[in-house]
């Protein structure tokens, strides 16, 4: 029972939560600190506060929330403690307010509405408002109708490229006169701000539009490379490469092999090259990891071809190979095999390391690496003869078991670069792993190829390998080859130099330091597994720590809509330092958000679990997509009205942190995988410095046995 005295404690009200509302039209008014019942109809709520400050016309006002969201019944969740609102006009009356203006002002009151309705358009209620009452129409009007590179075109463009991006509207509306003034802009305007417009509205015509031949017939490739080139701002750089590969994409294969000739070409690629910068954005990076997607992905078809013993072209490259091969002192190679096998050439192609010496051909039928394999092996003799040549006899020539087999190698070598670089696989929607150096050279995979077997060949020898140890071989050079590109070579000559310093020795040297501490951490030495058992608990203490700190520095993220990633928008999340509340709210791609300045937020008492992959809501969106799986994460809100929070994050590193972040702020176990290679990590590092004084002391397994009583106690001591 309760003591006499005691109270119940006051049930608190979930569905009530103090906010202030600013008044917008007036700053002489005061702001007013009320009580928000989710339960109460929002037009109540705006009633009320109109009643307050004295305003008659309460049905013309709506609720914001960053001077851009305005507050509905969908979205009202969002309003949390502390949250400032701002009470302004409401969509409908600031759409007839300026589609007025619009109609019947003067030029400068167009500019300041135009100016007003780029910021609002960004709203999906707004928006859906002025295209019901046709003022995308009207825009279209003006933008068809100006004379001259005013401001007045710049905030028309951008308000419309805005407005579209809600997708409520098709890109098939628009008419040949409205996508031919956007082409103009762009070849004959000098104000970036309109030029960024207009690439963009050209690249969604290309994307979603039923119209794309014509911006593929009036944009040239010259046209988009002179804008790389001279363009002050890199958002027009950045826009020119997004219409560049949306034409590549839309384009069929002759066209697609024309423009990645053309880019291949050496004025042009300096032209690529000059917008790769140290400091180039998250955007940037994308267009260039998917233009560079594009063009590998030209080599799927070779790639997935087998060979064709009808076909005269391939038959024709085997037997250059074999000419180039065995060419010297002037002496017909074809003479010499005729007078020792007839019209066989087998001893050739064996000595050239085929599989099958009496028909090459049957070597090329696996897919992948099918005639791509071929035409990388006839590249090399062709353009590295000496190299070419050196390789191959220095291999037929042998008398042991330990020759190279060039065209064996050369063959699982395609496959193997294929695979680390995926080709035929389509740009995902988050890539941004470009390599520089393939934007350096008219032919780079092959370039690549080129510089890689000699690798290889070098690396068998080192290795002292037969043809029985061909995977082991492959797995030293994979290994190689992954380690060079990690750094992104600026140039071939910067991985061929980088490839070089990986010798199979230093592979050796770093499998062997990370095996021996592997090793020692998995020790299962009595006292080292006391001693994991002791400092484990500090260990995990010290990663939750580093997660929750990571989650408080916060990140952001890239936003989504529809499942298709919404170019240039971003949202900032982190924790407050007293680990209670997740704050969020918009940002911009280089901005670093205070927790002032995110007006949303989640407390973490109210978030009821995490869910991850493909229990996300939001994921059954984004695998419709048919694009690679993006990393994504929910947290559910203890209120059933409240819709989840969702996250798809940058990379795998972030999506680890978050997780088992959310997790220890949950009170659940952190299981990324993560987590476990930096628990490994830490606690290898920390049994090393606690065993420092023991280094070249033999810890066995077992503790040493206890040595047996004396036979009495009788000690004597010397004084």
């Amino acid at each position: 029972m309760l003591p006499k005295h005691s109270k119940m404690p006051a049930i608190k009200d979930s569905h009530i939560v103090k906010i202030a509302v600013e008044f917008v039209n007036d700053t002489q008014m005061y702001p007013q600190l009320i009580e928000f019942d989710q339960r109460q109809p929002l037009s109540a709520i705006i009633q009320n506060l109109c009643s307050t400050w004295g305003i008659l016309d309460a049905e013309n006002y709506a609720l914001q929330f960053d001077g851009i969201t305005y507050v509905t019944e969908k979205n009202r969740h969002e309003v949390k403690n502390g949250t400032v609102l701002k009470l302004r006009f409401s969509p409908s009356k600031t759409t007839n307010d300026i589609l007025d203006k619009l109609k019947r002002g003067t030029h400068d009151e167009k500019v300041a509405v135009l100016k007003e309705l780029q910021v609002l358009s960004a709203d999906n209620t707004f928006a859906l408002e002025f295209i019901k009452e046709q003022g995308l129409s009207l825009i279209i009007d003006l933008i068809e109708e100006s004379k001259s590179e005013d401001r007045l075109l710049e905030y028309a463009l951008c308000s419309f490229v805005q407005l579209m991006e809600h997708g409520t509207i098709s890109w098939d509306i628009l008419e040949h006169s409205f996508i031919m003034h956007n082409v103009a802009f762009i070849t004959g305007s000098s104000k970036p701000e309109i030029i960024q417009s207009a690439l963009s509205i050209l690249e969604n015509i290309v994307q979603s539009s039923n119209k794309y031949a014509l911006v593929e017939k009036e944009i040239t490739l010259e046209t988009l490379l002179k804008l790389l080139r001279d363009a002050a701002r890199t958002q027009v750089q950045q826009n020119a490469i997004a219409l560049l590969n949306a034409l590549f994409i839309k384009a069929d294969d002759v066209k697609r092999r024309v423009l990645a000739t053309t880019l291949g070409s050496k004025q042009y690629r300096s032209v690529i090259n000059s917008v790769i910068t140290p400091t180039m954005g998250a955007e940037m990076a994308h267009q260039l990891y998917v233009l560079q997607t594009l063009t590998l992905g030209l080599l799927e078809q070779r790639m997935k071809t087998p060979m064709d013993v009808q076909d005269q072209d391939a038959q024709d490259k085997i037997k250059e190979l074999r000419r180039i091969a065995f060419e010297a002192d002037g002496i017909d190679p074809d003479v010499t095999a005729r007078r020792q096998h007839g019209s066989s050439y087998s001893s050739h192609y064996k000595k050239l390391g085929f599989k099958c010496d009496i028909n090459p051909a049957q070597d090329f039928f696996e897919t992948p690496p099918g005639t791509l394999a071929l035409d990388c092996m006839i590249y090399f003799a062709r353009n590295y003869t000496q190299n070419y040549t050196k390789v191959v006899h220095e291999n037929s020539c042998r008398a042991d078991e330990h020759e190279c087999p060039f065209g064996r190698t050369s063959i699982e070598l395609v496959k193997v670069l294929c695979d680390i670089f995926r080709i035929g696989e389509s740009p995902s929607e988050q890539g941004q792993e470009f390599y520089p150096m393939f934007f350096t050279h008219d032919h780079p995979f092959e370039e690549f190829f080129c510089i890689c077997i000699v690798v290889l060949n070098k690396t068998w020898k080192d290795m002292r390998a037969t043809t029985e140890d061909f995977v082991k071989v492959f797995s030293v050079v994979r290994e190689q080859i992954v380690r060079s590109i990690v750094g992104r070579p600026a140039s071939l000559e910067d991985f061929k130099s980088k490839i070089h310093t990986f010798t199979y020795n230093t592979i050796t040297s770093l499998r062997q330091q990370e095996r021996t501490s592997r090793e020692e951490c998995e020790s299962t030495a009595s006292a080292i597994v006391s001693l994991k058992e002791k400092i484990t608990p500090e260990i995990r203490a010290l990663i939750k720590e580093q997660r929750l700190g990571y989650l408080i520095v916060g990140t952001r993220f890239c936003k989504y809509s529809g499942g298709k990633r919404e170019r240039d928008k971003y949202w900032y999340v982190r924790l407050s330092p007293n680990h209670k509340v997740i704050h969020y709210g918009d940002c911009d791609e280089k901005t670093v958000p205070t927790l002032e300045e995110l007006s949303n937020k989640l407390a973490v008492i109210d978030i009821r679990q995490m869910l991850v992959g493909k229990e996300c809501p939001h994921m059954k969106e984004m695998r419709s997509k048919k694009a690679s799986t993006p990393l994504g994460f929910s947290l559910v809100p203890e209120s059933s009205e409240q819709t989840t929070l969702d996250f798809i994050a940058p990379d795998e590193a972030t999506f680890n942190y978050w997780t088992d972040g959310i997790n220890a702020l949950l009170g659940q176990p952190m299981a990324s995988k993560q987590q476990e290679e930096d628990f490994e990590t830490l606690l290898s590092m920390e049994i090393k410095l606690r065993l420092l004084d023991t280094e070249g002391v033999d810890i066995s397994k077992d503790p040493p046995a206890i040595p047996p009583e004396p036979e009495n106690y009788d000690f004597c001591f010397d004084s």
